[in-house]
């Protein structure tokens, strides 16, 4: 299974809640803070809700 490198590259402040914690919940906290995931499609269907807040890469 491929994994995606998942980068927080604008802040959360003034977003609207469910936004925040889907960041949250992917495990992001501070701006330029990364994480992997397997590429599942639950991941994707987060990634697709904060896609204006994050970037996405394939490892």
């Amino acid at each position: 299974m491929s994994k995606l490198k998942i980068t927080l590259v604008k802040s959360t402040i003034g977003r609207k809640q469910n936004q925040i914690k889907t960041v949250e919940a992917l495990g992001l906290k501070k701006i330029r803070s990364v994480v992997e995931h397997n590429d599942t499609p639950q991941i994707r269907g987060m990634i697709n809700r904060v896609s204006h807040l994050v970037t996405v890469e394939e490892v």
